[in-house]
């Protein structure tokens, strides 16, 4: 019943080489476990005005199926670090003009570039396998491999069959659903056909449809959840994928049909810092229970642009210092003198926080300032801000992210400095970028408590302890 349709062209992006050698160094260093396991849950036909919580474990932890253990970190580098640190910069540092394809369908990068954490999940009635799908914040539509194969990547793990599952439903052309994405078409069978591209020039394509997913145990399911049944996929995939799980802001994404049979439109997460023991996972909270509250909370507004997938906000400002003493506020003025809306959006794909070159430059001046160091040299950290010192306790400043509506997020050493795998040195998790939109990356929202209410359209933060979440 699969007909392919009409393929896409990719975008072309460039990006600063000294970001791709800052990305390249930190991606070495496994982050933390990425599988999904459920702390607590209930049922989709029961717990509706419920909530639950997950762990995400890295892929590039020992725990995660993606890892592979007889690698060292630069043969980890050698084999394919190379290529995911370098698409996902490609994601990245798109300037607005070059975010979509000419019908405006985001250009977010593959599951092998977007994949910083990785979620366990069963399809289908009964639940037929588990999938281990790239999570992708970039992204909105969730897709697997699917049989018949008219062209798929060589998959380690079975391939979902969706004709052994009691719960496959494929969508028609008619349906509400096919209109979600803008690169569809009929085919014989009036059924919904996609073509979903990444700027890499991957592809995955197949037919719109609806599934059970099931989260942890059997009870925690939910139902006509919308994907795509890749019957053709090409690109840069690795052979333990099998697929993707877009959590991106619009109707699609896998985040807002969770949300909307939960009856409670938020989500939330906390990161631990990237040099945690690898046994305490950052965790991920959807439904009721996922409010940030309580004391310390500031909030700032989500801003709507045309790239509706990404959860843009408008920074106004870094400060360098306490607040409570004298600090320098560096103002985040666009190619024009002034603070642009939406100048900015938040991501957990990507490590540093990379922000456009002029604004970076102003800021590493009054960071390096403030630190009664000398910055250290080594060819093989490029030009990045380094420091030779066995911790930045009390060494480097005090970063806050200066928010619009008045929201301060202080960002501390652990967040801010971060060790490469090079011994003694600490590296400023910060890099300049061409254009005027910048990323807030994980490093910076590490040991934060990050809330999403679709509702209010807001976006949350609390400095938390998330070892301990």
């Amino acid at each position: 019943s699969y007909v392919e349709p009409m393929a896409m062209a990719a975008a072309r992006i460039h990006f600063q080489s000294n970001v791709l050698i800052f990305m390249i160094i930190f991606l070495l260093i496994p982050f933390r476990n990425l599988a999904i396991a459920i702390a607590a849950a209930k049922s989709s036909n029961s717990g509706r005005g419920t909530g639950f919580s997950i762990d995400l474990i890295h892929r590039d932890s020992p725990n995660s199926p993606l890892y592979k253990p007889h690698e060292t970190p630069f043969e980890r580098y050698n084999n394919n670090i190379f290529l995911r640190t370098l698409s996902r910069l490609n994601s990245l540092n798109m300037s607005p003009a070059t975010y979509f394809y000419p019908n405006n369908v985001v250009q977010s990068n593959v599951s092998t570039a977007n994949g910083e954490y990785v979620m366990k999940f069963s399809i289908g009635t009964p639940p037929l396998l588990d999938i281990y799908g790239i999570v992708d914040t970039g992204s909105d539509l969730m897709w697997v491999q699917c049989l018949p194969c008219v062209q798929c990547y060589k998959q380690v793990k079975p391939i979902y069959n969706p004709a052994s599952s009691s719960s496959y439903k494929e969508l028609s052309c008619q349906s509400e659903q096919c209109h979600l994405l803008d690169t569809v078409s009929c085919s014989s069978q009036q059924l919904c056909n996609y073509t979903y591209g990444y700027a890499d020039s991957s592809l995955t394509k197949g037919v719109l449809a609806t599934e059970r997913i099931t989260f942890g145990n059997s009870n925690n399911f939910f139902d006509n959840v919308v994907f795509g049944c890749g019957h053709n996929n090409t690109g840069v995939f690795n052979e333990n994928e099998m697929g993707l799980v877009g959590l991106g802001r619009t109707r699609l994404s896998l985040a807002s049909q969770i949300l909307s049979q939960l009856g409670a439109n938020k989500f939330s997460y906390c990161l631990v810092p990237f040099h945690t023991d690898p046994s305490i996972t950052s965790k991920m909270f959807f439904g009721n229970g996922s409010e940030v509250s309580g004391g310390g909370v500031v909030s700032t507004s989500l801003v709507s642009k045309e790239d509706k997938t990404y959860y843009f906000v408008t920074l106004e400002g870094i400060s360098v210092g306490n607040l409570s003493n004298s600090s320098k506020l560096i103002p985040y003025y666009n190619s024009s003198g002034a603070i642009s809306k939406g100048n900015m959006f938040i991501d957990t794909g990507a490590p540093p926080t990379l922000l456009p070159k002029d604004f970076y430059n102003r800021l590493e001046e009054q960071v390096r300032n403030a630190i009664k160091l000398t910055p250290y040299q080594d060819p093989r950290l490029g030009s990045q801000l380094c420091y030779k010192t066995p911790s930045m306790a009390g060494i480097a400043p005090i970063l806050t992210a200066h928010f619009d509506g008045g929201a301060k997020v202080p960002l501390i050493h652990t967040s801010t400095f971060i060790p490469p795998p090079v011994e003694g040195v600490f590296c400023f998790a910060m890099q300049p970028i061409d254009g005027d939109v910048g990323i807030f990356g994980n490093f910076a929202q590490s040991d934060l408590f990050i809330g999403y209410d679709f509702d209010s359209q807001m976006v949350s933060f609390k400095p938390t302890d998330c070892t301990k979440q």
